[in-house]
């Protein structure tokens, strides 16, 4: 979905949207695959949240073949997203019904690194607009720890790029929900290392949650064991509502039941 589907989806209620925000490679697309491949085997959700529908299955599916296992060819990550010209990032549409009957719908942004990397940098950069966009829109923000570039040869420049970015994406998040997520799990980082990448987050934002996952099974943990806790912290988010003081009136007019301000 692009930014002008918005309307469609949102026509009843507004959506909850998940800002996936990371460097080049650092498995965002990833998680999304797994999110959708979990989905279809039934082991994602619960009674309390049962899939209800979704307006992108073919976007759904691109991402997730690349995951698959199939006759003569083993499965693989998904292509890097381009980052082209487009100014807003693709959405992802899930539906969900909740044991009250209500629907409830999540658009899951996807977007390419480098627009984060250049946010990261220069705020109204030209070619970060959809990083931007996804700043001001997301109810919900992961925030993307790659822990094979914080354990390789160019750690020092993956840990000053998250610190960089961790620091402009809890700032624009303005309290909004955000996780530190760390992908490939299964890679050993430096305690040294992850210490600095919780302060990067724990030092303008100590409600964030944390979370990692992995494709791969660590420790002897069922590699789909942290995708569900992510996704479980995803679906209990809940927009804030509008309080507004009533005050008792002898009118039939129920908008004289609102103070006036």
């Amino acid at each position: 979905m692009g930014e002008s589907d918005l309307n469609f989806v949102s026509g009843k209620v507004k959506p909850i949207i998940v800002g996936i925000v990371g460097p080049e490679s650092a498995g965002k697309t990833t998680i999304l695959g797994a999110f959708y491949l979990l989905l279809g085997r039934g082991s994602l959700t619960t009674d309390a949240n049962l899939f209800s529908n979704s307006y992108t299955l073919a976007g759904w599916e691109a991402v997730g073949t690349y995951l698959r296992w199939k006759p003569g060819q083993p499965p693989s990550f998904p292509p890097h997203t381009p980052s082209g010209a487009a100014r807003a990032p693709g959405m992802l549409h899930l539906g969900f019904r909740r044991e009250d009957g209500s629907l409830r719908d999540l658009l899951f942004a996807d977007a390419p690194g480098e627009w984060f990397q250049k946010w990261a940098v220069n705020e109204q950069a030209v070619d970060a607009e959809g990083a931007r966009w996804i700043a001001r829109h997301a109810d919900v923000t992961l925030l993307i720890a790659d822990r094979q570039a914080l354990a390789g040869p160019k750690m020092g420049t993956a840990r000053n790029d998250f610190q960089l970015l961790a620091q402009r994406a809890v700032t624009e998040a303005r309290g909004r929900r955000m996780a530190l997520v760390w992908t490939k799990g299964d890679v050993d980082v430096a305690p040294a290392m992850e210490a600095q990448i919780r302060k990067a987050v724990a030092s303008a934002s100590s409600s964030a949650r944390e979370f990692t996952v992995s494709v791969s099974p660590c420790d002897d943990i069922d590699a789909a064991e942290g995708f569900r806790e992510l996704f479980a912290w995803i679906l209990c988010t809940e927009r804030a509502g509008v309080g507004l003081p009533m005050t008792a009136s002898s009118s039939h007019d129920p908008f004289y039941r609102f103070d006036r301000r």
